[in-house]
């Protein structure tokens, strides 16, 4: 099973998510239509980043070392 690590940007406030997900799209759909209850106040949302992933272990890790603060920011500073 492929798992997929993303990175969303908030295109109506200064808010990034970092994400894990074995179903992509179905779950960028979940955040843009308002049924994930810690960025339904952010939507819409645009896709930044995705990483792909062939096991969950180093997909976790990942998102992990994404969720720190310092590393978030440098990894949106190389995307604009």
């Amino acid at each position: 099973m492929k798992y997929f690590v993303y990175l969303l940007k908030s295109l109506t406030h200064n808010y990034y998510y970092v994400g894990l997900t074995n179903n992509l799209k179905r779950r960028i759909k979940q955040h843009n239509q308002g049924k994930v209850k810690s960025t339904k106040h952010y939507q819409p949302f645009k896709l930044m980043l995705v990483k792909e992933f062939s096991d969950r272990i180093s997909a976790r890790d990942f998102e992990k070392f994404l969720k720190i603060r310092s590393n978030k920011e440098k990894m949106i500073a190389s995307l604009n």
